[in-house]
């Protein structure tokens, strides 16, 4: 049985159980050539197979970057697709392998915060993740800093406390009074208390550790 033959798709299948199996079946036996057939299937004329194959590329990118951080290019070049399904799915294998190829990944910088400020909210999400990931690089921190506040001062509330606590990673002496403003700012904008809450006791996080 092919690769191709195992996705959800396939099988008639709606649900990911079967693109879940296959990627934990990968990652297990570490098959390099089944990781290479997914690559291949993302230009299949079939846009079923293309969103199975992504979803499958960046399940395996969660628990064995190692295993896609060498299709680097062909994730930044998705992120061009007309299909928002493979944009975001690019976007999350981009994210998946972001410190296991940093310097392949900040290559693309604008054109994933270009990403980030049209695409869905996934792509954000993952583009968020991108930036905090290598951001704790010291050689990259400094140029992701700025694209991270853009995206922290204009984004949604609802996302504003995810964000402020993946930033927490990236969070250093220099960077703190700046972040703590931000997010000042922001959690005058939120609504529901649920999320003041999360925003404050990042403020907390970052008063604290600044006091140390």
């Amino acid at each position: 049985m092919t690769v191709l033959n195992q996705l959800a798709s396939a099988q008639n299948r709606r649900d990911e159980v079967p693109n879940q199996a296959l990627a934990q079946k990968i990652v297990r036996s570490k098959d390099v050539k089944a990781v290479r057939e997914l690559v291949d299937g993302l230009a299949n004329k079939d846009a079923n197979i293309r969103s199975d194959c992504i979803k499958v590329l960046y399940e395996i990118g969660e628990k064995a970057p190692n295993l896609i951080a060498g299709y680097r290019s062909v994730f930044g070049d998705l992120l061009d697709s007309k299909n928002n399904r493979l944009v975001w799915g690019a976007m999350t294998a981009l994210d998946q392998i972001a410190l296991e190829d940093p310097k392949g990944v900040f290559a693309m910088l604008d054109k994933i915060c270009a990403k980030a400020a049209t695409g869905s909210v996934i792509t954000r999400d993952h583009a968020v993740g991108i930036l905090t990931k290598l951001g704790t690089l010291s050689r990259y921190s400094d140029a992701c800093l700025p694209a991270l506040m853009k995206i922290l001062k204009t984004s949604p509330n609802n996302q504003i406390p995810m964000y402020a606590e993946m930033s927490l990673a990236v969070a250093s002496d220099k960077n703190k009074p700046v972040l703590r403003k931000v997010f000042t700012a922001r959690l005058a904008q939120l609504e529901k208390e649920s999320q003041k809450k999360r925003v404050q006791k990042v403020l907390k996080r970052l008063a604290n550790e600044a006091e140390q």
